[in-house]
């Protein structure tokens, strides 16, 4: 594939693979006003975020089997349909039930294009090559949340927060023609019989104690993520008082070092063993989360807690590409399933973690620190137990249980 087919598939599958941060990002600066407007407190707030992961994780069980049966481009194309409808259902919510039921069908439709934006870059690419387009892929993903929050800060300068979800809308519809304009990666004669025979790969795959690792470190790991990404706005807003227009340039700086750190695995894949890239990515992050939770128990200044975070997040990136690699390496032919399995670890964990985050109340950061730390913390066992002693005895194995 020539270099500017390569960058054409990166910036359509990226923005595809962008769904999440679009969805959750966009309307972080929105949650003090929405919490006054659907009179609701600030965990069933942080419940709407509950909603669309937890539809995403679902989603993508279905959506990797699915694409493993039927090919890429058409379950891609519906799923980025039902994404549009959903989304104008946000837009004409009038009670905080139905914009909840609005953001789990949101969430649910658009796992098809994560799943199914990673299984196509397993199907061209392998071994160093594919950490490489998947860094790329983040990289490009990567500008969802920087623009997003300060794109939904700006709305909210102009009219009402509804308009956050009109600006979805449209991007829903930009997703469905970029998704009707790929080729369709999977062959009929690599895909799976039918679509049970993908089901029953889950069963094989999470058998495999390696892969299992990895996805528990997706797990763990974006549990203390969204924990960050869920209580930022009210302790940049509620605790520092800044307005939501400086917060999304927070958000949106912290996002912009994010992309920077997507180069490294980039930059070093074939060169830097990707297992060496993540023993980097778990000690860092663990000392983000440490330092985090001393700035908000000693009530530090939002300098050093903003400093800290930039630790902390700046280390996804790596954990997204290298571990995926490594975890993909054997699994050529069910890539839909496993990548539905590694991105359920990570939206399933985020669901669960959003609405702990705000069972302090809006003006307590404590919640957010414990759940930063006790992610990051359980990351580091999960390595050592599961991938690290692996290649730390020179040799990668499908070791079973």
């Amino acid at each position: 594939m020539g270099k500017e087919s390569k960058l054409h598939l990166a910036v359509v599958l990226g923005f595809l693979a962008a769904l999440a941060p679009l969805s959750i990002d966009m309307y972080l600066p929105a949650f003090p006003v929405m919490t006054e407007e659907f009179n609701a407190g600030t965990s069933a707030i942080q419940m709407t975020l509950t909603m669309t992961m937890v539809g995403m994780a679902i989603g993508q069980l279905f959506a990797g089997p699915i694409s493993d049966r039927w090919g890429r481009k058409n379950p891609l194309a519906l799923g980025m349909t039902f994404f549009t409808i959903s989304t104008f259902g946000c837009i004409f919510s009038e009670n905080i039930t139905f914009f909840l039921v609005c953001r789990f069908i949101q969430g649910l439709s658009g796992s098809f294009g994560i799943v199914v934006a990673r299984a196509i870059a397993r199907d061209i690419y392998k071994g160093a090559e594919l950490t490489k387009f998947i860094s790329l892929l983040m990289l490009v993903n990567g500008i969802a949340p920087i623009l997003a929050p300060v794109i939904g800060g700006q709305i909210l300068v102009f009219t009402h927060w509804r308009g956050i979800f009109v600006m979805l809308a449209v991007v829903g519809v930009l997703l469905i023609l970029s998704s009707l304009s790929l080729t369709e990666t999977l062959s009929e004669e690599f895909r799976m019989k039918d679509v049970f025979s993908s089901f029953k790969m889950f069963g094989t795959l999470l058998h495999d104690k390696y892969f299992l690792g990895h996805c528990l470190i997706q797990f763990t790991i974006f549990a203390s993520f969204f924990a960050y990404i869920s209580g930022s706005p009210f302790l940049f807003q509620n605790i520092y008082h800044v307005s939501p227009q400086m917060y999304s340039f927070i958000f949106g700086g912290l996002g912009a070092c994010m992309v920077l750190s997507g180069l490294i695995p980039m930059r070093l894949a074939g060169r830097v063993a990707d297992i060496k890239l993540m023993v980097w990515a778990v000690g860092q992050a663990l000392v983000g989360s440490i330092l985090f939770m001393i700035c908000v128990s000693l009530q530090l200044s939002i300098i050093f807690t903003t400093l800290s975070l930039l630790i902390f997040v700046t280390t996804i990136p790596v954990f997204g590409a290298a571990s995926f690699s490594l975890s993909m390496r054997y699994h050529a032919k069910e890539a839909g399933t496993a990548s539905a399995i590694f991105g359920f670890s990570s939206m399933f964990s985020g669901g669960l973690v959003a609405p702990l985050v705000g069972i302090g109340g809006s003006n307590d950061a404590l919640p957010m620190a414990i759940m930063l730390f006790l992610g990051t913390f359980a990351t580091l066992i999960i390595f050592i137990k599961m991938i690290y002693s692996i290649h730390h005895h020179g040799y990668v194995i499908i070791h079973r249980f």
